[in-house]
């Protein structure tokens, strides 16, 4: 049987027009069953677009949605109960079908099938799905987390294309899923990219909005001269003894505590979106969206019940003046809502709770669709404030698995003498070496499997939506140390070091401004912002793409170039490997600069680079050319991913190193003779010590360095541009020469050329727990080719220092 078929448009039901709820006792009677206490979290998901960054195959796709309680209480799914296209794809179009569906079998949505031709396609959806988690009649609001699951159906494209109306099936290719914690059902609105996985890299931009309301209900009215029948109904849900304090079921306090919840959370949230976008719901022109039964007083919201105050139990206390004193006695001094105090709400009567019940479920109700209105008319606003605010929450959310540090560096490392094994800054000072066993590649490991044993104790409790490829296993989860280093400028008291608390703040932004974010790419024609990317040893030019589509979802506009000048040369020099890459960066940025001449010409233009392996070699050498010379005042952002910047000098890896000796004997690889320092019989004359010596960094108003203790293919200090220990004990002139290197490397990071420089290394230690012991983990290749196969450390990094990346 077929799955069936809804409409493709839909609306928003209109607020129900208000009506009287209370009566005096002597008149009327309200008939009360326990079904009246039913309420429903409503999870709202806009999906905004399909955004293809990287799929490998053209087809159709589309997106299937369900949603799922995590431990299977209650009903297990969640029931698609609205859906509203907010604008009507062009059905005219070959590459689109206007067909939305719900399959009622397993209570899962489907977007309509679109065709994808070509890398970073745009497809509108704007279209939102709500599904419903009802708690049932006598249970509590949900103590368990709600999952929702987003699969990429695919389905390949033959000749005709519209062959798939009719027989073409869609299989499922790629799933990602997000947990909504317990305490983000009582109300939530957050943007939330779907990224898929490493082979089908996409970014559908989707804003989840949740709220805990009211079922519908149906108030059967009796006349009646006595509320005796009212009291005997209302026993069945709440117990017989009905002394004042005594006999309330917690279930029904709980209900009544959660709707408030809800309004204050979703009350909040009209305040601060309507401020961010700078749209009062005052000034919409559909009057119907108009506050005017409520009214803002400080942190509550209290009701004009001016023609119906007076509760069904002869009470003269108000239903409005009832939800105001509750408010009152239940806020806590900084605006939110203290329930640890129920006090008030057990002393009421059933008939004042049930009056407090419906009077929050109306209100839920009415702002619920005020904002799904307001909403509708400022979605693209609305989802772009959320994401700047979810991407400023990045770095909070994801420093359970980043160590952040401040490490003064020593001005100039000496070597005092032949029989001296202690290295003094440029102050005099002794800096201590460290102890054999105290190796910094050994403590870095330690450190970071401490740490990650903490993580696997830790009960994360969070309000925000949980990424699952993350959260799902956290104690899997790379462990990422990063170091901020304080670079001392004594000669130049005008430069400052920047601080690492400052690190995370774009220019200009203070810590609780939210940054723009635009959905599309930046069309900004006087801004040319490049990243070149290079491969390392034998590598392909899209090794680094996980990178490049973590610097996409920073910067849409970003005009990136995947180096492919040295793929399958990169056994020869690195002179010429240089030279090669130099020319290739030279005619992709003449060739957008001439594209941006056509629009007034190019004002502004930052170049960045990131390699892995050998690449950043390549890169350093590149930038020593000629033709390079006049693009060096542009240079903006260099991350290194385990480069080996001091050679192979130091390497503690004798199965590698022997591999090293094999290439060199068999090959004869040029580039291995120059990183092992042996293409000279001079070492003042080899490749990489006059490298060090080319100011090839001193350009970069950031560097970062990325390396890996477990890499055993780069020596850990290379990667690093740090002291290796051996080096301080060893008394020959490869030492000295060695340190000559370190100290050239690390002038240019010092060098004034920059007002601000901000230097990183971050230490990257991934789970080896489930890896299977192999050749590929004794000499260290799997944490090398890790870097080019997971980009969970990219993310991390990028996102917790994106003015890097813009």
């Amino acid at each position: 049987m077929p799955p069936r078929m809804r409409c493709l448009t839909g609306s928003i039901p209109k607020n129900p027009p208000s009506r009287r709820l209370l009566a005096p006792r002597s008149r009327r009677v309200q008939f009360f069953t326990p079904d009246m206490l039913e309420t429903v979290h409503e999870i709202a998901i806009y999906i905004h677009r399909f955004h293809n960054l990287d799929l490998f195959q053209q087809g159709w796709y589309q997106i299937k949605i369900s949603a799922r309680w995590e431990d299977g209480s209650l009903e297990s799914c969640g029931t698609p109960s609205r859906v509203i296209q907010y604008e009507a794809p062009n059905i005219v179009s070959d590459d689109i079908f206007a067909v939305w569906r719900i399959d009622d079998a397993d209570h899962s949505f489907f977007t309509h099938p679109f065709k994808i031709k070509y890398a970073r396609q745009d497809v509108p959806l704007s279209i939102m799905v709500s599904f419903n988690f009802a708690t049932g009649k006598y249970e509590r609001p949900a103590s368990s987390a709600a999952i929702l699951k987003f699969e990429l159906m695919y389905a390949p494209m033959f000749e005709n294309g519209n062959e798939i109306q009719a027989s073409i099936e869609m299989f499922p290719t790629a799933v990602h899923e997000f947990r909504i914690p317990p305490k983000a059902l009582h109300g939530l609105h957050s943007y939330c990219p779907v990224h898929f996985d490493a082979f089908h890299a996409v970014l559908v931009d989707l804003s989840v909005h949740i709220v805990f309301l009211k079922s519908g209900t149906s108030i059967q009215e009796k006349v009646s001269s006595t509320s005796l029948m009212v009291e005997n109904i209302a026993d069945e849900y709440y117990g017989s003894n009905q002394i004042l304090g005594q006999g309330w079921s917690p279930k029904a306090i709980e209900i009544v505590k959660s709707l408030f919840v809800s309004r204050e959370i979703l009350m909040e949230e009209i305040r601060n979106l309507s401020k961010a976008i700078g749209q009062k719901i005052d000034d919409l022109h559909n009057a119907d969206l108009n506050l005017g039964k409520f009214e803002f007083i400080g942190s509550s919201l209290r009701t004009d019940l001016s023609t119906a105050n007076t509760g069904i139990s002869g009470s003269s206390m108000g239903v409005g003046h009832l939800a105001g004193m509750l408010q009152n006695i239940l806020e806590k001094s900084n605006g939110t809502v203290n329930f640890e105090n129920d006090v008030m709400l057990y002393s009421l009567s059933k008939e004042e709770l049930l009056d407090v019940y419906f009077t929050m479920g109306n209100q839920l109700s009415f702002l619920w669709n005020t904002f799904l209105n307001f909403h509708r008319i400022n979605r693209i606003a609305i989802l772009e404030h959320l994401h700047g605010v979810w991407a400023m929450d990045r770095k909070a959310e994801w420093s359970i698995w980043m160590v952040h540090s401040k490490i003064e560096v020593p001005h100039r490392y000496l070597k005092s003498g032949a029989d001296d094994s202690s290295h003094h800054n440029a102050l005099g000072k002794v800096v201590g070496v460290r102890k054999s066993n105290d190796e910094p590649a050994q403590g870095a490991t330690t450190r970071a499997e401490l740490h990650r044993r903490s993580i696997a104790q830790m009960k994360i409790n969070s309000h925000s939506i949980q990424d699952m490829y993350i959260f799902g296993d956290p104690s899997h989860v790379p462990v990422v140390l990063v170091e901020q280093h304080v670079i001392d400028l004594p000669n130049n008291s005008s430069l400052h070091s920047p601080d690492p608390n400052d690190a995370a703040i774009p220019t200009g932004l203070g810590k609780n401004v939210v940054p723009k974010f635009s959905l599309g790419p930046k069309r900004n024609c006087r801004v040319l912002r490049a990243v070149v990317f290079v491969h390392g040893f034998q590598g392909h030019h899209l090794d680094l793409r996980l990178v490049r589509n973590q610097w996409l979802l920073i910067d849409p506009g970003a005009e990136c170039l995947m180096s492919e000048a040295n793929e399958e040369k990169t056994t020869g020099d690195f002179r010429e490997m240089g030279r090669r890459l130099a020319l290739e960066v030279v005619a992709f940025l003449r060739k957008k600069m001439d594209k941006l001449s056509r629009y007034g010409g190019c004002k502004v233009t930052k170049l960045s680079f990131v390699g892995h392996s050998i690449g950043n070699i390549i890169i350093r050498s590149a930038l020593t050319e000629s033709v390079m010379g006049p693009f060096l005042k542009h240079l903006y952002t260099y991350m290194s991913i385990s480069g080996p910047h001091l050679g192979y000098w130091y390497s503690s890896n004798s199965l590698f190193n022997s591999g090293l000796w094999l290439l060199k004997k068999l090959k004869g690889a040029q580039c291995i003779n120059q990183l092992t320092s042996t293409d000279d019989p001079d070492l003042q004359n080899t490749f990489f010590y006059k490298l060090c010596k080319q100011k090839t960094l001193e350009n970069f108003k950031n560097i970062i360095l990325v390396s890996s203790p477990q890499d055993g293919y780069v020596p850990y200090h290379s990667a690093r541009i740090e002291l290796c220990q051996a080096s301080s004990w060893d008394q020959s002139k490869k030492s000295h020469i060695f340190m000559d290197m370190l100290n050239n490397c690390l002038d240019q990071i010092r060098a004034p050329s920059s007002e601000r420089r901000v230097f990183m290394r971050c230490d990257v230690n991934f789970d080896t727990s489930s890896q299977v012991r192999n050749l590929n983990t004794i000499i260290g290749r799997a944490a090398h080719i890790e870097f080019l196969e997971t980009d969970i450390f990219a993310k991390f990094i990028m996102w917790s220092f994106p003015e890097f990346f813009l």
